[in-house]
């Protein structure tokens, strides 16, 4: 292979175009529980590939690619966990971010084969393609045990911009808040943690109140946050200080998305913020991979849902009366946007 100084290389292409390896081989280890498994300490190959079930032909490759990627470290014949593994993929801890994984082996990885289907069609090519199941939140609602499990997966690959809001938002000026469409409700549980003068409210449909219910009660902030069942679409959404929308708003098309927050606008005390937030995509559309990626997704999971840049957000806000509104980075790909009404 030459080098990079000599000229080009297909590395960058190679890697990109056979990432389903390393990926499959991280979705399949947190499907058969291996960092659970090394939770309680380092484990040997036999003992350890047999706990786990692995075939002989496929068991020493398949934790070396693991130690090689970088999600378990070996030492001669022992297998442990990295720190990061340790915490964010032992099931059992209440740091567990493996959830969305989970729903990425089982749903979303099969989904993504017909990618170039969308592309195509501007159809969604999940559990609803070619008509043959409801709509995808429907679908999922119906199931308790699939919404539990879906419900978990947003509070993982949403816990730590929930903690970053629950910090960076201007919460000091009000008492009152509502979470749209708050899932497992861990926002809405962040921001109690971090604001003891506040009181909120998670808003989503009334198959969410139990497990909401029991996500708050472990978090000991039921005495200022409870639920509230109801459609945004719909129903009247809660008048309060500030209302927020954790990774809602690109599950809608532009007239959708428009509608939602010209409702939260009406809504809202005089003065009181809307906080969205989403992987805003850069202005530019040119550096946030993972947010144009998120917008592909949306593109293969919903009918009409979209990412959208900082820009394109504050000109809705603008749009329904804020009278300021800003864009600020919270972590990783994930940013808000904030309107002052």
């Amino acid at each position: 292979m030459s080098t990079q100084a000599s000229g080009p290389t297909p590395d960058h292409i190679m890697q990109t175009g056979l990432a389903f390896w390393a990926s499959k081989t991280l979705l399949s280890a947190v499907e058969m529980g291996v960092f659970t498994e090394l939770a309680d300490g380092p484990g040997e190959f036999d003992d350890l590939s047999g706990r786990l079930g692995l075939h002989p032909r496929s068991a020493r490759d398949f934790l070396d690619t693991l130690v090689a990627l970088g999600f378990l470290q070996r030492t001669g014949d022992i297998y442990c966990n990295t720190p990061e593994t340790d915490l964010f993929l032992d099931r059992r801890k209440p740091s567990y971010r493996g959830g969305i994984l989970e729903m990425a082996n089982s749903r979303l990885y099969g989904f993504w084969n017909h990618l170039t289907e969308a592309l195509m069609t501007g159809l969604q090519q999940n559990e609803a393609r070619n008509g043959s199941m409801a709509p995808t939140f429907e679908a999922l609602y119906a199931d308790p045990a699939r919404l539990r499990g879906f419900l978990a997966a947003m509070s993982g690959i949403s816990h730590g911009a929930n903690i970053a809001i629950a910090k960076q938002a201007p919460w000091a000026k009000y008492m009152s808040f509502a979470d749209l469409g708050t899932a497992q409700g861990d926002l809405a549980v962040q921001i109690a943690l971090a604001n003891p003068h506040l009181k909120g409210i998670g808003f989503d449909l009334a198959e969410c109140g139990p497990i909401f219910e029991e996500y708050v009660a472990a978090n000991k902030v039921s005495a200022r946050v409870r639920f509230q069942p109801g459609n945004f679409f719909k129903d009247p959404v809660p008048q309060v200080d500030v209302i927020t929308m954790g990774h809602i708003l690109h599950d809608w098309n532009l007239e959708e998305k428009k509608m939602l927050v010209k409702k939260t606008f009406d809504a809202l005390t005089p003065g009181g913020a809307l906080v969205v937030y989403d992987s805003i995509i850069d202005d530019d559309r040119s550096q946030n991979s993972f947010g144009l990626m998120m917008s592909l997704n949306m593109l293969i999971e919903t009918q009409g849902g979209f990412d959208y840049t900082g820009a394109e957000c504050i000109g809705w806000m603008k749009e329904a009366g804020f009278r300021e509104a800003y864009v600020e980075h919270l972590v990783g790909p994930d940013s808000m946007v904030v309107g002052i009404k």
